[in-house]
């Protein structure tokens, strides 16, 4: 897809990958509506883009199902048309085991990350599928592909996304709607902060400076949406975690067991 002039929806444009995402794809001539539960976040999002009627922000809570059913009504209005949909929204709970972890922030993250996509996923996919060209990327994680322990809950809810998405590639086999599955490994955000967790990671910078950048993460984002991809890795942590999920999938998890040992207890 040439998005030069195209409509696309990107959720969590807030801030994080979601703000560079927005800022990657107006930056190439497209225009944008982000959506986002955070007024403020949209506010900054539309200042450093400085895109004027390229860009509408729209404050939504993508759990609220019935706000999402009303955005591609107000995304039409704003813009004339939708050509593609890119889901980046999405949070951690804190990194406690299942046995520590309530009810409730389960179903929170699984709100969020699972049934958020749902929600935006088929809100859009009528007239995504009724166009000669569309494209549908949701972005998951490679804590989709292997067990991380202290986030059981929220590698459940990106596997979930994961296969969702997957069974989406396969509908749309041969389909004018390319759909493109995308697993960041680690990226430099405040996924942390954003998603109310308190955890001291230790060194900032350090820890910073072994993730991808979320700039590099946008620019592969937006080039599933370019090109169809159907998979796209981000990193070479979320690459290893691949390989070792396919070719040794019994000792990648107490491997990674291990290296998160120091984060749960």
């Amino acid at each position: 897809m040439d998005i030069v002039g195209k409509v696309i929806v990107v959720t969590g444009g807030g801030n994080g990958i979601g703000q560079e995402v927005v800022l990657a794809l107006l930056a190439k001539g497209a225009h944008v509506a982000a959506v986002d539960i955070s007024e403020s976040g949209l506010e900054q999002t539309a200042a450093l883009a400085g895109a004027g009627d390229r860009l509408s922000t729209h404050a939504v809570n993508i759990t609220d199902r019935d706000a999402v059913l009303a955005l591609p009504e107000a995304v039409t209005a704003a813009h004339g048309r939708v050509d593609a949909l890119v889901n980046v929204a999405g949070i951690v709970h804190d990194f406690k085991p299942i046995a520590e972890l309530s009810f409730a922030e389960i179903e929170r993250v699984m709100d969020v990350n699972f049934w958020g996509t749902v929600n935006t996923t088929k809100a859009f996919l009528p007239v995504l599928e009724a166009l000669p060209e569309a494209s549908l990327v949701n972005v998951t994680s490679m804590g989709g592909l292997v067990p991380f322990p202290g986030q059981s809950a929220y590698g459940a809810s990106k596997a979930a996304v994961k296969l969702f998405t997957e069974g989406l590639i396969a509908e749309h086999e041969g389909k004018p709607l390319k759909v493109s599955v995308v697993f960041p490994g680690g990226i430099a955000t405040d996924i942390l902060g954003n998603s109310g967790v308190e955890r001291d990671l230790g060194d900032a910078e350090t820890t910073a400076a072994k993730m991808t950048s979320p700039q590099e993460a946008a620019r592969l984002i937006v080039s599933a949406v370019e090109t169809g991809k159907p998979r796209v890795l981000i990193g070479k942590d979320a690459k290893m975690i691949d390989g070792l999920g396919r070719l040794i999938p019994a000792r990648a998890i107490p491997f990674i067991a291990k290296k998160m040992r120091s984060l749960t207890e």
